[in-house]
């Protein structure tokens, strides 16, 4: 597929560097791929739309999901995780994972995370929601991902890779063939590169994490707008199953009209024996699932909104009293102190919890070495759909999904340069229109957005929410395209502008996918259709962008996923030295 030449509504470029690739983000996903493509010997530029080490990796408290234990193997892993997907997980994709995880993870550690260990000196492994073994690894009791974030980052600036921070990617650029050729971004605040700029490279990889923030209530940063996979959907990328937007079952619940990143309880709170009990003490979850408190997440979440419903609550309680004062302050640091500056004592009391938008499980549909459907384009991470997770992610396969696949992406572009010989050529970009095609919202949008999509495409769906929820972010497209056409007016380009344009981008992208999606099946929940059915919806809902801006929605079997590339040259594995 090609662009749709449609961009945002931003100034020209008033700056540009080259590089063999440029990656953005700076998650497990983005830094993993950085470094190993720079390894390889590419030059590489990582683009953070924050400082270097704030991407959403660092706020991941459970761990890395591997089959690291004794006695656990890849195939147990594999089936842990095809299970939680609910028939929609791409197996071989699934056993890329599992099988690679292992020396994935050892890779890390070689780069320099210290995971905890158990007294006999291994790793201390842990168990989650959906998993029947103890393979989580985790490090500072629940602080997993800022040890992993702390670890890549370190490498990096060892490297002296060079890095733009506080940059906002904005539009993909393409050559006339369709090929890319680099992306657009604006740099917030002064140094040597500032304003809308660009980066021109013949690879792309988008690792720009989560879009969470379309929901009022979520655990993801408020950087998380989905900015992948709306540059991804305007450059011609196919977006596959993003109805899938998997609840956290156990936020701290902070009040009825709190908005924006909440605390997460992790699930490692529960596997380590927390019950889930409503106000009389009531554990609710035995008898739903063999695994009670332990389920997947999408049946964790629901049962929890069930029970709400039941008895007119506002939210449930996670009792984990019994650990005692030392196994909290030891095990969950970071739980602790978050519920405590929140008025609330673990030791001594329930935790008030309630479900909150946590991950997507779709996003920018890849194959098995992370290409898009846009040459040149990759997706590792939260923002791509790799056919992983299904629908619902197994807790604790983002992080190893991030590891696995960045350095497959690494590899595929070292071996797409050795044989093309991209690395001696950078593309020359279709020149920059001088009036771009895509209206931008007012900042204040964003919580029209948030309220809309809580209400009508949160945790409980039905055909009347998701139809009043389409009217109205229609209504809200609507009314910003006829104002750039009829009267040549838009909201200034700015950080809060684009936020704010790309959020409606993929809450209209989501509610479209959950319109078409009549069934209930892992975290889309449908009231109206409360049965998964596989006759006719064990398939994948992919949501394309129209040159009118229209959205295209179709259905195609699991057996066409991952979509494939036959002009990409075959990957060669790169080993490291």
């Amino acid at each position: 597929m090609t662009s749709t030449g449609i961009r945002l509504h931003a100034p020209a470029p008033g700056w540009s560097i080259t590089a063999d690739v440029v990656v953005v983000g700076s998650g497990v996903a983005g830094l993993t791929a950085a470094l190993r493509c720079e390894a390889a010997g590419l030059n590489t530029v990582v683009v953070t739309k924050a400082r270097l080490d704030d991407g959403s990796t660092r706020w991941a408290q459970g761990g890395i999901a591997a089959a690291l234990g004794e006695g656990d193997t890849p195939e147990q892993h594999l089936e842990d995780t095809l299970v939680a997907g609910a028939g929609l997980c791409d197996e071989e994709a699934v056993r890329v994972l599992v099988t690679e995880g292992p020396d994935a993870v050892r890779r890390l550690i070689a780069t320099g995370a210290h995971f905890d260990e158990s007294a006999e000196g291994g790793l201390q492994l842990t168990r989650e929601g959906g998993h029947h073994r103890r393979r989580i690894a985790h490090a500072g009791g629940d602080a997993t991902g800022a040890e992993v974030s702390r670890a890549l980052v370190e490498a990096v600036r060892a490297r002296g890779m060079r890095t733009v921070e506080n940059a906002l990617v904005l539009d993909l650029l393409t050559d006339a063939d369709g090929r890319t050729a680099g992306v657009t971004l604006h740099v917030m605040g002064e140094g040597q590169h500032d304003g809308v700029g660009a980066v021109h490279a013949p690879a792309v990889v988008l690792a720009t994490g989560g879009m969470g923030q379309v929901f009022s209530a979520t655990t993801n940063p408020s950087v998380s707008t989905g900015d992948g996979v709306a540059l991804a959907l305007r450059a011609g990328a196919e977006i596959s199953d993003l109805e899938f937007m998997q609840f956290h079952p156990t936020v701290l619940f902070l009040g009825p009209e709190a908005e924006g990143q909440q605390p997460l309880v992790s699930e490692a709170v529960r596997g380590e024996g927390a019950h889930l009990v409503d106000a009389d003490g009531v554990r609710f979850m035995v008898g739903q699932h063999e695994l009670a408190e332990l389920a997947p997440r999408d049946i964790v979440a629901k049962g929890i909104l069930r029970r709400m419903l039941e008895q007119d609550a506002e939210h449930m309680f996670l009792d984990a009293r019994h650990f005692g004062a030392q196994m909290w302050e030891q095990r969950f640091p970071t739980i602790l102190a978050a519920c405590r500056a929140h008025g609330i004592d673990p030791v001594h009391e329930p935790i008030p919890i309630a479900p909150a938008a946590h991950y997507a499980s779709g996003g920018v549909r890849t194959d098995s070495h992370g290409r898009t459907t846009v040459p040149g384009l990759y997706a590792c991470g939260e923002v791509a759909c790799t056919g992983v997770h299904g629908a619902n992610r197994l807790a604790s396969n983002s992080l190893l999904e991030g590891l696995v696949y960045a350095e497959r992406i690494a590899d595929d572009i070292a071996a797409s340069h050795a044989a093309s010989g991209l690395d001696a050529r950078v593309p020359e970009p279709v020149p920059y229109p001088d009036t771009p095609a895509h209206p931008l919202l007012a900042p204040e949008t964003r919580f029209a957005i948030q309220r809309i999509m809580t209400e009508g495409a949160g945790v409980l769906r039905s055909a009347e929410s998701l139809a009043k929820a389409a009217d109205q972010l229609q209504r809200l497209h609507t009314e910003a395209r006829d104002a750039l056409e009829e009267n040549g007016k838009t909201a200034e380009p700015g950080v809060d502008t684009w936020e704010a344009t790309n959020l409606l981008c993929v809450a209209r992208v989501l509610v479209a996918a959950a319109q078409r999606r009549e069934e209930t099946r892992g975290c889309h929940w449908r009231e109206d259709r409360t049965g998964r059915d596989d006759t006719h919806w064990r398939r994948h809902i992919v949501v394309t962008l129209n040159p009118d801006r229209s959205l295209a929605v179709h259905t195609t079997d699991s057996a066409d996923f991952p979509p494939t590339r036959p002009e990409a040259p075959a990957p060669q594995r790169y080993q490291e030295q």
